[in-house]
């Protein structure tokens, strides 16, 4: 697991690196929680799906936003912080220009995060949600939503109530062209406490559908 150190828009960004065997192995950057409530790139959940991706030969990267571990920079309410997941993609992108697929995933703050980037690159063929904070942050900018992805709430998550969720749910499903698993795990908090087995299983199992069938569209096309 290499560390990488980028030149972001303020300076070094500290990174992960999981480098693939095969050359147009996909892509899969990973995004951490809030930098001002202890968030990190080592995150237990972060960690996970590095792991869940990096394990299926994905050229993986997770990374610490700016002001976070030997990352530069202060933290910037968002903005910023999109920027260096921005920076970070180009990274990935140009470490591994054959990549078949292209993912981003996150949790919490960086489950925002991650769906704001998914508006921004074209490239990206699907997303994986995790806790994210709808309660709290504006989603409305996913107007239309560009690819199908993965939703995932704790069904006894404190910080943010599930209706909130399953109504950015309910929206982003009445698109077309483009489909939302959303799944409530029963008995997880947040943080998924305890609960990170039966995580980490729902997110396989979604990647390993997805992937096949984003390949399937991609020979189509043809």
């Amino acid at each position: 697991m290499p560390e990488v150190i980028i030149t972001g828009p303020e300076g070094r960004i500290e990174g992960r690196y999981h480098p693939p065997k095969e050359p147009n192995a996909p892509i899969a950057l990973i995004l951490h929680p809030h930098p001002q409530q202890g968030g990190t790139m080592n995150n237990r959940i972060v960690y996970d799906l590095f792991n869940i991706f990096s394990k299926r030969d994905f050229a993986t990267l997770r990374f610490n936003f700016r002001g976070v571990g030997r990352s530069q920079g202060e933290y910037d309410e968002g903005v910023g912080e999109l920027s260096d997941a921005a920076t970070a993609m180009d990274w990935l992108q140009a470490a591994n220009p054959d990549a078949k697929q292209c993912w981003v995933a996150g949790f919490s703050f960086g489950a925002w995060i991650c769906m704001q980037l998914l508006m921004r690159r074209p490239e990206i063929d699907s997303f994986i949600s995790i806790a994210p904070p709808t309660n709290k942050y504006d989603f409305s900018f996913l107007a239309p939503c560009p690819s199908s992805g993965l939703l995932v709430h704790g069904a006894d998550d404190a910080m943010v109530p599930e209706e909130t969720t399953s109504g950015l749910n309910k929206k982003l499903s009445a698109q077309k062209r483009i489909k939302i698993a959303y799944k409530v795990v029963k008995g997880a908090n947040h943080f998924f406490h305890q609960k990170e087995s039966e995580l980490v299983q729902l997110v396989s199992k979604y990647l390993d559908t997805q992937c096949k069938q984003i390949a399937k569209e991609k020979l189509n096309q043809l």
